[in-house]
């Protein structure tokens, strides 16, 4: 079975740091997809092409970079580790950086023009639990008949999440706008369609049943903030049919690789689905 989804964790150690550098980024997200595209241009030209042509939806996530940092301007620290999270949302590009991780440890990857050295690439949860990968048949599996499923679905946003419509920003991620983003997701990746019943179902049925949200600004360029929600949020189906419920947690497991809400490919919408407790 082909597995379209991959997410990789890199980690990362920076060496030659500039000195008199004064500024760095104080949210790495687009120096992350710089870097990402940089690698598949350097694969396939044509693939990067296409990357980069993409309006709207992206077949790949990526996330901060993850760890401390100086106080003062920000500098990533010399004998610190970093962390980076890239996910892949088709066949092609999944295969592409599966290469790449074969032989990224050791190797140099530049970020916002200051050279890190990969230490290591997890691709599997048993290394590292927000790496793995997956294919859109298996989780689709998810609402064949006669799979028991819970009726309640949890998610934990680890970068903020937030949203666009109608011409507005929103911050809360309710059930109709995280579904209605992996939905179109989906659609647009996947090789079997899912139904758009499945977001009335979602906007109509799951009600919040636990939270623990705070909200978090995302610096972005000319001094502009862009607040989003980061914590924990629960829903439960009012409604347990079986077959809205398992396309529910298709798409929730989705949400690893898909990431959830706007930005998702400079950083924001890092989300996994949680354990029930």
């Amino acid at each position: 079975m082909t597995e379209d989804l991959l997410s990789l964790v890199l980690t990362l150690q920076p060496f030659g740091v500039p000195a008199e550098r004064g500024e760095f980024p104080r949210w790495w997200g687009r120096a992350a997809q710089a870097a990402l595209l940089d690698i598949v241009n350097s694969r396939d030209p044509n693939l990067a092409a296409r990357l980069h042509d993409e309006s709207g939806l992206r077949a790949y996530t990526v996330s901060n970079l993850m760890g401390h940092f100086e106080r003062k301007g920000g500098a990533p620290v010399l004998e610190n580790s970093y962390s980076l999270r890239w996910t892949a949302l088709s066949a092609e590009l999944s295969s592409l950086l599966r290469g790449f991780a074969e032989t990224a440890t050791g190797s140099t990857l530049e970020l916002d023009h200051i050279p890190f050295r990969v230490l290591a690439v997890a691709d599997k949860a048993d290394l590292q639990p927000w790496a793995g990968s997956a294919s859109y048949a298996a989780l689709g599996a998810r609402f064949l008949t006669g799979v028991e499923l819970p009726r309640r679905v949890s998610f934990q946003f680890t970068s903020p999440v937030v949203f666009k419509s109608g011409g507005l920003s929103h911050s809360l991620p309710t059930a109709s706008l995280v579904f209605h983003s992996l939905l179109e997701r989906w659609n647009a990746f996947a090789p079997l369609v899912l139904a758009p019943e499945v977001h009335r179902f979602a906007e109509e049925c799951l009600a919040v049943s636990r939270f623990d949200l705070k909200s978090r600004p995302v610096p972005l360029k000319e001094g502009s903030l862009r607040i989003g929600a980061v914590g924990k949020l629960t829903f439960t189906a009012t409604n347990p049919d079986k077959f809205w419920l398992g396309q529910v947690h298709t798409l929730a497991a989705f949400a690893q690789f898909a990431g959830v809400g706007a930005g998702t490919a400079q950083g924001l919408g890092q989300c996994r689905i949680l354990n029930p407790e």
